[in-house]
C-alpha cells in the first residue's frame, strides 16, 4: 500500500489535477482526483487496456461524445422512498446526464473493436423512455412546459384567454366616463393575485368592487371591479387546476425514475468511469504517453522518460534513460548539485505510481515498471524552507521506518543519503542502510555526494553506481544518466564560476586530501577513456548499420531485376498468345471459305503453338492442387481441361467426378482436373467482364432503403464479393433507421460474413444511424 504522504512527496496530486481538468462532471472530477495505485495487477492492466481503446478511437478521429453532465446521485437516493418527489429543477438535472448516456450508448453500441469498453460501459442505455418525457416537461430553468401534457396545455390556453378577457374588460372600464372621473390613474395592475384599478381613496364608494390594497400614501385604493370578480374567480380555479396537473406530472416522472433508480445509478457510475478513463486518455495524448510493461521482479527500465510536471509547465525536458535489473537492485546516483539527481529519482517514483494506477507514462514504448506493493521515500527539496529546517534525527527516524517496512516488493527512494551529520559517520550509516535494504531484496535508488559511499557500492555485489553527466568545459549539467560509473561533485569548479574568489578556491583545493584528489583525477581519466570507447563503438555501429543497409538495398535490387525478367517473359508469352489467337481466327475464316487441306494443317500448327505457349505460362505459374476432401459445392475452382475458373455444382464421390458451370456451359470432369482458382474465365465471359470493367467504376456504396431483409441480403452478397475483388477497403451501406429491422438484419449478416473485418455506425457526416460503415479484410 502506497500512503498519501508518499504520493504527495512525489507530487502525484499535481498530475491528478491536470487529469481532472478534462472531466465533464463534478463526480468525474472527484474520482479523477482520487486515482491511486490499484490493488492488483489485473485491475491495473484492465485500466491500461480501457484507456488504450479510447486513445485508439481518438487516433481514428472518433472522440467520445461526452459533454458536461450533472451528478444525479443525490436525487436518485432521495427519490427512493415511495411517494417522494423533487422540484422541477432537480428533474432538469437528469436531462443532460441521460443525453450523454444515450450519446455514448449509441456511439459504442455497434463497435466490435473495443471489447473492454463494451464490457465495462455496455450497460449504458440512456433511458430514452424517461429522457423523452423529461425533455417535453422541464426547460433549462426548471419551468414546466406546455408540452408536458395535453390537459396542461389546454388549461394554460384557457387561462391565457381568460386573462386576456379580464384585462380587456378592465381597460374598457378605466376608459368609461362614469368611472374614469374617480380614478387616480388609467393603468391596471395586480394585487394579491387579483386584477385591480387605481381608485381615489375619497371616491372608492363610487366604483362598485372590492378593495385589495391601498397605496403607501393612502390616497389610492386598488379595487377589483364587481363585474370581473366572477371572471377572476374562474381564473383562480384554472390556476389551481394548472398547479394540480403540474404536481401530477412531476409525481409521474418521479415514479418512473424510482422504478429504474438502481439501474440508473449503475449506469451513471459507468458513465463517470468512462469520463475518468477519457480524462486519462486525453492527458496521455497531451503528454505523448505510452503504456508501460508491468513485470514483477524485473527491475526498472525507463526509456527516454520525461518528467510529466516539468513537461506540463512548458519547460524543455531532456529525456532520461534509467535502467537496473534484479542483478543490481541498488543504484546510487552521484553528480554535481543542480545536475538533476533528485529530479531523476522523483521521476522514477512518479512514473511508477502512474503505471501502478493504470496510467500510460511519458516514456518511450518498451519501458518497464516493477509491480511493487509499496514505495518508501526520504526525499528532501533543497528549495523548500520546511525541508531545510528538518533535523538529522527526523531524517534518521524516516530511514528507520523505511528499513522496517521494506521487502522484496518495495521501491525505496533516498535523496542525499548520508547528509545532515559529520561526513565520515554519515557515510558509514548510509552504507549500512544500503546493505540492509539490499539484504531485504528491495529496489533502491539513492543519491549522494559522499565518495566513501561510492567506493562501498563499487565493491558490493548487486549494487551499481551511476552518474549524472556533466560538461566539465562549460560547467553545465547534461541531464543524462550514465550507468556503471560514479559522478563528481565539481563543487570547487562551480564555486569559482559563480564568483567565489580565486584565492579562496585555491586554499579550499589545498585542504582536500591527496587521496581524494587522486581519486577524482583517476575518475576523470576513467570517464575520458570510457567516452572515447563509446565514441568508437558508436562509429562501429554506424558502419555496421550502413553495411547492413547496403546489403539490403543490393538484395532488393536483385529481387526487382528477377521480377522484371519474369514479368517481361510472361508479358511476351501473353502477347504471343494473343497474336496466335488472332492468327487462328484469320485461318478459321480462310478454312471456312476455301476448305483446303493446307489450311487445316496451318490450324493444327497454330493449335500446337498455342498449346506450347499455354505450357510455358503454366510452368511460370504452376497449378495449385486442391485436396479432394476440400472440394465443396458452390466453390470456385480452376478447371484444367477448359483452362478456366468454374463453379462446382455437384460432387460424385464414388466416380471421383464433379459437375461444374463455366459461363453458360456445364460439364463433368474428374476431381484430379481441379486446381485453386486463377481468376480466369471463359473467353466469352472474360470479354463481357472486360467491357463491363471498362464501363463501370467499382462501387463503394449500396442503397438498401425500402427493401425487406431477404431482398437486402440478396443485394448485399454480390456487392461484398465485388468490393473484395476490387480491393475496396471501406464500404458504406445505406439502410435507413425506420423500425430498425433492416439495420439489425444487415448487421447480423455482416457479423458472420468471412469478408468483413469490422463494422460501425456511421458518423453524423456519413449518415448517422441510417448507415453502417464496413471494413473488409
Amino acid at each position: 500500500m502506497i500512503n498519501k504522504d508518499t504520493l504527495k512527496r512525489l507530487e502525484f496530486d499535481k498530475i491528478l489535477e491536470s487529469v481532472a481538468a478534462f472531466s465533464h462532471c463534478e463526480a468525474s472530477r472527484a474520482d479523477a482526483l482520487a486515482i491511486a495505485p490499484l490493488s492488483s495487477p489485473e485491475k491495473t492492466e484492465l485500466r491500461l487496456g480501457l484507456v488504450d481503446e479510447i486513445r485508439k478511437l481518438n487516433r481514428l478521429g472518433i472522440s467520445l461524445k461526452l459533454s458536461p453532465f450533472e451528478d444525479i446521485t443525490r436525487q436518485l437516493r432521495s427519490v427512493r422512498p415511495r411517494g417522494a418527489v423533487f422540484s422541477p429543477l432537480d428533474l432538469q438535472l437528469f436531462i443532460p446526464t441521460l443525453r450523454v448516456m444515450a450519446a455514448v450508448s449509441t456511439q459504442l453500441g455497434y463497435r466490435n473493436d473495443i471489447p473492454l469498453l463494451q464490457e465495462k460501459a455496455g450497460v449504458i442505455t440512456g433511458f430514452p423512455d424517461i429522457l423523452n418525457p423529461l425533455e417535453h416537461t422541464v426547460n433549462e430553468v426548471g419551468e414546466i412546459l406546455d408540452t408536458a401534457s395535453r390537459l396542461l396545455a389546454d388549461i394554460r390556453g384557457q387561462k391565457k384567454g381568460l386573462t386576456a378577457r379580464i384585462k380587456r374588460r378592465l381597460e374598457e372600464i378605466v376608459r368609461e366616463r362614469h368611472t374614469a372621473i374617480f380614478l387616480q390613474d388609467d393603468f391596471i395592475t395586480q394585487r394579491s393575485g387579483r386584477w385591480v384599478i387605481p381608485v381615489r381613496m375619497d371616491s372608492k364608494g363610487m366604483v362598485p368592487g372590492v378593495v385589495h390594497d391601498v397605496s403607501n400614501s393612502g390616497e389610492t385604493a386598488f379595487m377589483e371591479p364587481l363585474e370581473i370578480i366572477g371572471l377572476a374567480n374562474e381564473l383562480e380555479n384554472l390556476v389551481a387546476d394548472e398547479r394540480a396537473e403540474e404536481i401530477r406530472i412531476i409525481r409521474q416522472l418521479c415514479d418512473w425514475i424510482r422504478e429504474d433508480a438502481d439501474l440508473m445509478l449503475e449506469q451513471f457510475q459507468a458513465l463517470v468511469m468512462v469520463d475518468v478513463l477519457n480524462c486519462i486518455a486525453l492527458f496521455s495524448d497531451k503528454l505523448r504517453c505510452e503504456p508501460p510493461i508491468l513485470a514483477k521482479g524485473n527491475g526498472i527500465s525507463l526509456k527516454a522518460a520525461r518528467h510529466p510536471i516539468l513537461t506540463l509547465m512548458g519547460k524543455e525536458v531532456v529525456p532520461l534513460d534509467l535502467e537496473f535489473s534484479d542483478d543490481n537492485r541498488v543504484m546510487v546516483v552521484t553528480g554535481p548539485n543542480t545536475g538533476g539527481k533528485t529530479i531523476a529519482i522523483k521521476n522514477a517514483g512518479l512514473l511508477t505510481v502512474m503505471a501502478l494506477s493504470g496510467m500510460p507514462i511519458p516514456a518511450a514504448p518498451g519501458s518497464r515498471i516493477p509491480l511493487v506493493s509499496s514505495i518508501l521515500v526520504d526525499i528532501g527539496d533543497e528549495q523548500s524552507i520546511e525541508e531545510s529546517l528538518s533535523t538529522f534525527s527526523a531524517h534518521i527516524s524516516k530511514i528507520a521506518s523505511i528499513l522496517t517496512g521494506a521487502d522484496k516488493d518495495t521501491l525505496v527512494l533516498l535523496d542525499e543519503l548520508g547528509t545532515g551529520t559529520e561526513p565520515g559517520q554519515g557515510a558509514a550509516i548510509a552504507c549500512a542502510v544500503l546493505k540492509e535494504l539490499h539484504g531485504k531484496g528491495a529496489l533502491v535508488i539513492a543519491t549522494t555526494h559522499l565518495t566513501e559511499i561510492i567506493g562501498f557500492v563499487q565493491r558490493e555485489q548487486g549494487m551499481l553506481n551511476a552518474a549524472m553527466a556533466f560538461d566539465r568545459l562549460k560547467l553545465a549539467p547534461l541531464y543524462r544518466l550514465t550507468l556503471g560509473e560514479p559522478g563528481e561533485s565539481h563543487a570547487l569548479d562551480i564555486a569559482a564560476r559563480y564568483g567565489l574568489p580565486a584565492h579562496v578556491v585555491h586554499f579550499a583545493k589545498s585542504m582536500i586530501g591527496t587521496m581524494e584528489a587522486d581519486f577524482h583525477a583517476l575518475l576523470r581519466d576513467l570517464k575520458d577513456k570510457s567516452r572515447q570507447l563509446e565514441e568508437k563503438l558508436d562509429d562501429l555501429a554506424l558502419r555496421e548499420e550502413k553495411l547492413v543497409r547496403n546489403e539490403q538495398n543490393l538484395a532488393g535490387r536483385v529481387r526487382e531485376a528477377n521480377e522484371l525478367v519474369k514479368g517481361a517473359k510472361e508479358k511476351g508469352y501473353q502477347e504471343a498468345q494473343q497474336i496466335i489467337r488472332k492468327a487462328r481466327r484469320e485461318v478459321l475464316e480462310i478454312m471456312e471459305e476455301a476448305r483446303k487441306e493446307k489450311a487445316r494443317e496451318a490450324k493444327a500448327k497454330l493449335d500446337q503453338a498455342e498449346a506450347e505457349v499455354e505450357r510455358v505460362l503454366a510452368e511460370m505459374s504452376p497449378d495449385q492442387e486442391i485436396p479432394v476432401d476440400k472440394v465443396e459445392v458452390g466453390q470456385t475452382v480452376f478447371v484444367k481441361p477448359i483452362n478456366s475458373d468454374a463453379k462446382v455444382l455437384s460432387i460424385d464421390g464414388r466416380d471421383g467426378k464433379v459437375r461444374v458451370r463455366a459461363g453458360s456451359m456445364e460439364i463433368e470432369v474428374p476431381l484430379s482436373a481441379l486446381a485453386k482458382p486463377k481468376g480466369k474465365e471463359t473467353k466469352v465471359r472474360a470479354k463481357r467482364a472486360q467491357k463491363e470493367a471498362e464501363r463501370e467504376e467499382p462501387a463503394s456504396s449500396i442503397n438498401l432503403l425500402g427493401m425487406r431483409v431477404e431482398e437486402a441480403i440478396d443485394q448485399l452478397e454480390p456487392f461484398l464479393n465485388h468490393a473484395a475483388l476490387d480491393r475496396i477497403g471501406e464500404l458504406r451501406i445505406v439502410h435507413g433507421k425506420g423500425t430498425g429491422a433492416l439495420m439489425r438484419g444487415v448487421r447480423s449478416y455482416l457479423a458472420s460474413h468471412p469478408l468483413v473485418a469490422s463494422y460501425r455506425t456511421g458518423e453524423r457526416f456519413e449518415g448517422g444511424d441510417g448507415v453502417t460503415v464496413v471494413t473488409l479484410r
